[in-house]
């Protein structure tokens, strides 16, 4: 996945815990941590990472 042009996250801190979010299409969102960034990417729906946030604030 190195094509794929990753951003921090605005909710992420300064510190090295951050989240980087990706768009694949206009309906696909990709997720992953910046510890480990190849190991795990999560995939999922606008809707549902809006549907998320929302809830954990």
């Amino acid at each position: 996945m190195h094509d794929i042009e990753w951003q921090k996250s605005t909710y992420s801190g300064d510190g090295s815990n951050c989240v980087h979010v990706a768009a694949m299409a206009p309906d696909t969102i990709l997720l992953r941590e910046s510890d480990e960034p190849e190991d795990h990417v999560l995939t999922t729906a606008p809707s549902a990472l809006r549907q998320l946030i929302r809830s954990l604030k």
